[in-house]
């Protein structure tokens, strides 16, 4: 059975099989394998271009990479029309400029050292991000070479020393003439040495932040993270710079809350593996989260922050940098997007992962899974045509999936994955405090410094304590215990004999509930001047639980001179070098002389 779902009055249709998605929470309204869109969740966007209150969804196209770079504009399932872009788009966000009426969103597309701006899919304006200093030892150089004072060889030299020692980085020209070849660079010389030198950056990434007040239609202004490590906060009429931040490396992955005039909050990540949380008045970060591996994605999600990794984890961390839980993933994450209902009060973060599969997370628990015909590499999630919830993903391959979720939807708060229950993440009731508890802390405030020595006092006797009991331990050759929980074993040791030939025995229990102990080994090492073994090496046979296995062996004593050492014992897992149990054997004296 198939049916159709209406997306507006004016927009397309999706067709979905009701038959094949009875019991998921998603209708399957669109799915085009050969849509060949190729993008990232941070060029992609919904917004509501005309005003009529049907959102449209613009991508920017990244193409084959090198051409056919295009601003492309979707209603319903049907392409609405396509912009050529001049350079690949590394960012793309639809914000409110003004307050004419219409109210009409512009869209904003990062490339390269520009951003465009569209308004009523048309171009509107062009912002270039300000020129970097030059090293003014560079612009020497290029001026001895405009003089014909050096030659191209001895250009590429002196390049070349200011690469490895200056501190403000060569432009993009210079970098360019020392990539190419002995018999390129006179040429290159030529075309370019009346040119001035310019060192421009790009931009990595963009946001929108909201200028004065929080609503949903209210006026934003662009932010923007740059090659070099600054954060440009523009006005969004004048498209001029408001406020500049800078940044210890390049960033890569942004997120912006709050108001200009007010307060707010950014979040980056940057290349160099950490996140920097940048504040009002502080044009340094206030806060650094120091990942173990590099971020591949960023959300924010009410008062946290959810940075996914490259070594397949998924961490949860508080607006200050505490970090609070870690899910593990079963794949390498791809893309990921926020997910949320305002009508439902509903907020949750979907995952895309390389295994065709995309998560839902709910702080650090797995409520839902969805699976995909391809790797997901964009979502985004929202009101598409008339429809709120709808899931939009592009993948690999060039293809576009459109779900819908059902409004009989509803997602458990419990984790759908193996591990410790849900349960375990719920603060505990705290009851009340008593006047009994009241009373007590009055009392440790009072005599905080007697209680904390007498603590250190205990403390101490019990360390000395143990200390004692360790070295009797030692000197009796008390019965030894395995600390491995996965090798749970007991021996003792019995020396039997006056001299000079002594009798080893070793008594092995496997003290394990049922389960039985192979592959096993028994190694001694002692004073080879003193004694000597028949056998020094044993291997164990299978222990069953409960059964005792004595090992025997006999001990030679070389020595006349009445004196007698240790004999260390080792059970050892054969092809590992860590022993998974030892002995110390204080060997007996010896009442006479082997005869050799």
């Amino acid at each position: 059975m198939l049916c159709i779902s209406s997306t507006g009055d004016s927009g397309g249709s999706f067709l979905c099989s009701c038959s094949s998605v009875a019991s998921s929470k998603w209708l399957d309204a669109h799915y085009d394998p050969v849509a060949n869109l190729y993008t990232f969740s941070s060029c992609i966007a919904l917004s509501d271009l005309h005003g009529d209150g049907e959102n449209k969804l613009v991508v920017g196209d990244l193409g084959t990479g090198v051409c056919n770079m295009k601003l492309k504009v979707y209603r319903g399932t049907g392409l609405l029309s396509e912009s050529t872009l001049l350079d690949l788009p590394t960012g793309l966000v639809s914000f409110l400029m003004d307050l004419h009426e219409p109210r009409t969103p512009a869209i904003a597309v990062a490339s390269g050292p520009f951003i465009y701006v569209y308004k009523n899919l048309r171009p509107y304006f062009k912002f270039t991000l300000p020129s970097l200093e030059v090293n003014p030892l560079e612009q020497d150089v290029w001026s001895q070479a405009k003089e014909d004072m050096i030659d191209p060889v001895t250009l590429k030299e002196m390049l070349e020393g200011l690469r490895d020692k200056a501190e403000i980085p060569l432009s993009v020209r210079s970098l360019r003439f020392l990539m190419l070849e002995p018999q390129e660079m006179e040429n290159f010389v030529l075309l370019h040495k009346e040119q001035p030198i310019r060192r421009q950056t790009v931009i990595t990434c963009i946001g929108m932040l909201k200028k004065n007040m929080a609503d949903e239609d209210a006026v934003s202004c662009l932010v923007i993270g740059t090659e070099n490590g600054d954060v440009y906060i523009l006005d969004p009429e004048a498209f001029t710079i408001l406020y500049k931040m800078s940044l210890p490396s390049s960033p890569t992955l942004m997120d912006v809350t709050g108001q200009f005039d007010v307060e707010f909050r950014i979040t980056v990540a940057c290349r160099n593996g950490n996140i920097y949380i940048l504040r009002r008045d502080s044009p340094k970060p206030k806060y650094c989260i120091e990942l173990s591996s590099h971020p591949v994605g960023l959300v924010r999600m009410g008062k946290n922050v959810v940075v996914g990794c490259t070594h397949e984890t998924l961490h949860g961390y508080t607006q200050k940098g505490k970090k609070l839980w870690t899910a593990y993933l079963p794949a390498p994450v791809t893309t990921m997007a926020l997910m949320e209902l305002p009508t439902r009060g509903f907020q949750a973060v979907l995952v895309g992962l390389a295994n065709c599969e995309v998560h839902m997370y709910r702080d650090k628990n797995l409520i839902s899974t969805i699976k995909t015909p391809d790797v997901v590499t964009s979502i985004c999630f929202g009101r598409y045509g008339r429809e709120d919830g709808t899931l939009i993903m592009t993948t690999k391959g060039g293809g576009l999936i459109v779900k819908i979720l059902k409004r009989t939807a509803v997602f458990d708060d419990r984790d759908s994955a193996t591990g410790p229950p849900i349960a375990q993440s719920i603060r505990l009731n705290v009851p009340k405090k008593t006047k009994l508890y009241v009373d007590q802390t009055l009392r440790e405030r009072e005599n905080a410094v007697a209680m904390h020595r007498a603590f250190q006092m205990d403390l101490s006797r019990l360390r000395l304590a143990a200390a004692r009991a360790y070295v009797k331990a030692l000197e009796s050759s008390l019965t030894p215990m395995s600390a491995s929980l996965t090798e749970p074993l007991k021996m003792n040791a019995v020396v039997q004999g006056l001299g000079p030939s002594f009798k080893l025995t070793l008594n092995i229990q496997n003290t394990a509930a049922c389960r039985p102990v192979m592959n096993l080994a028994i190694s001694f090492l002692y004073d080879e001047n003193l004694y000597s073994m028949r056998t020094a090496f044993f291997k164990i046979p299978l222990l069953v639980p409960g059964l005792n296995y004595p090992i025997d062996t006999f001990v030679e004593c070389l020595s006349d001179k009445g004196i007698s050492d240790i004999i260390k014992v080792f059970v050892l897992r054969e092809g590992k070098s860590a022993p998974l149990l030892t002995a110390h054997i204080n060997m007996p004296v010896s009442e006479g002389l082997a005869l050799n």
